[in-house]
């Protein structure tokens, strides 16, 4: 049996997904009826959307199937998420990669496999729309054509969620999109004792920006400071628009040295920026960090609200 690769930028792609908060969440009719619709066309006992996980696929819906999740390394969907097309098996046990797959030697007793990647809006693969029989088959090139006008369907659903926990303006997670995904790594980071900070940032005198130069050099200031955020820190870091103009970020595996080095090439990136601004106003920050602590911080809100009482007192300080 050969176990699926790992995609080579499942760093974002698990970030893309944990983000839409999703996993482990209930059935869905807008998924449900495109997988009852995947049946019925197809005429096949099993039709899922599938998102791949680190460990595990988990079925956003699922007909034909008593679980909901199976290990990612026998599924067949790790290996569709791995490419743009179709994945297609048309008779598993003439395939070395499954012959002695488990899900090929006893149940769901896959013989036939054809799933269609599915993308979030940033690009990254999340999962599948598959369909799964027990007998060998193959499909047309219409077949085809039905099952990725299926596959965008049910992209588009994935992207309504995506709206619900991305910032416009910045393409950023926003404050529920930032939980979910800061949930997620924290409970990792307690699991593998390994450490984390929460910087938590504000904007000085932005509304001086929007009263002088207006709303739209307002925007453009918060997707400035949007930019340099994502420059300096690391893409294993979770870097947020909160609200207006707060941001935050969450550093993990940081030595207090480390996120002090960031925090410098912060205000580097944003003294460049300030050199190059035509217009008579200066970017700048407050910060609060707040190193994570599982016996004092049960909730990333916990986390929120030391590093914003520790930002505000800095901003006093400096008033």
């Amino acid at each position: 049996m050969q176990k699926p690769a790992i995609p080579i930028d499942e760093v974002k792609r698990l970030r893309t997904l944990r983000s839409l908060s999703v996993l482990d969440s209930d059935p869905e009719e807008r998924f449900d009826r495109l997988t009852r619709l995947a049946k019925r066309m197809f005429d096949v006992p099993i039709a899922l959307v599938s998102l791949v996980d680190e460990n595990r696929q988990w079925f956003k819906s699922c007909v034909g199937l008593p679980v909901r999740e199976t290990p990612r390394d026998i599924s067949f969907c790790g290996h569709t998420i791995l490419g743009e097309d179709v994945f297609l098996i048309e008779n598993a046990l003439d395939d070395e990669r499954f012959a002695d797959n488990p899900l090929v030697t006893g149940e769901p007793n896959i013989r036939f496999y054809a799933g269609c990647p599915l993308k979030a809006p940033d690009g990254n693969v999340l999962g599948t729309l598959c369909i799964i029989d027990t007998r060998p088959r193959s499909l047309e090139a219409e077949d085809l054509s039905l099952l990725n006008d299926l596959a965008r369907m049910a992209e588009d659903e994935l992207a309504a969620l995506s709206l619900a926990t991305l910032d416009e303006l910045t393409s950023l997670s926003n404050r529920r999109g930032f939980e979910a995904l800061a949930s997620h790594t924290l409970d990792l980071c307690r699991r593998m004792h390994r450490s984390a900070s929460l910087l938590f940032f504000d904007l000085d005198r932005f509304k001086q920006i929007n009263d002088n130069f207006g709303h739209a050099e307002g925007d453009r200031a918060l997707v400035c400071f949007s930019n340099v955020l994502i420059d300096v820190f690391r893409e294993s870091d979770i870097v947020a628009r909160i609200s207006g103009d707060e941001f935050a970020v969450l550093a993990t595996a940081s030595s207090a040295v480390e996120v002090e080095q960031m925090l410098r090439r912060l205000q580097a990136g944003l003294d460049e920026e300030n050199a190059n601004n035509p217009l008579d106003y200066q970017l700048g920050f407050s910060v609060g960090a707040v190193d994570y602590d599982p016996q004092f911080h049960a909730s990333v809100s916990d986390l929120l609200i030391e590093a914003d009482n520790l930002m505000y007192t800095s901003k006093k300080a400096r008033a």
